[in-house]
């Protein structure tokens, strides 16, 4: 069954309009967290793949990657005492800033 056209521009259309609500932005923000983990355990520390046969076996060594992984993370984060500064703007971003442009409202932005 062809579908015409008009009528895949007018769902697309929908879908964007959809994106917009911000139920919908939670969610993908979730979502878009959620992906980002299971790829990094997957292509980061090569999880396709099992050292050991046996569901028990690779069920342990799944458990013992996602343990390292949340070590490393927490290694990684910086003291809620400390005084870091901000990442400083991108090039992007000091291009919008010198020709007076709104910068874009990103998910990861919290609104």
């Amino acid at each position: 069954m062809a579908t015409s056209p008009c009528h895949l521009h007018e769902l697309q259309a929908q879908n964007r309009a959809d994106q917009q609500d911000p139920h919908c932005q939670r969610r993908y923000a979730a979502r878009s967290g959620i992906e980002g983990t299971v790829n990094e355990f997957v292509n980061g520390h090569q999880m396709r793949r099992f050292r050991y046969r046996g569901i028990t076996k690779a069920h342990v060594q799944h458990v013992f990657t996602a343990i390292a992984i949340n070590i490393k993370r927490l290694s990684e984060q910086e003291p809620p005492d400390s005084t870091s500064r901000a990442r400083p703007p991108t090039a992007f971003q000091q291009y919008l800033d010198a020709h007076g442009l709104p910068r874009p409202r990103w998910w990861r932005q919290g609104q």
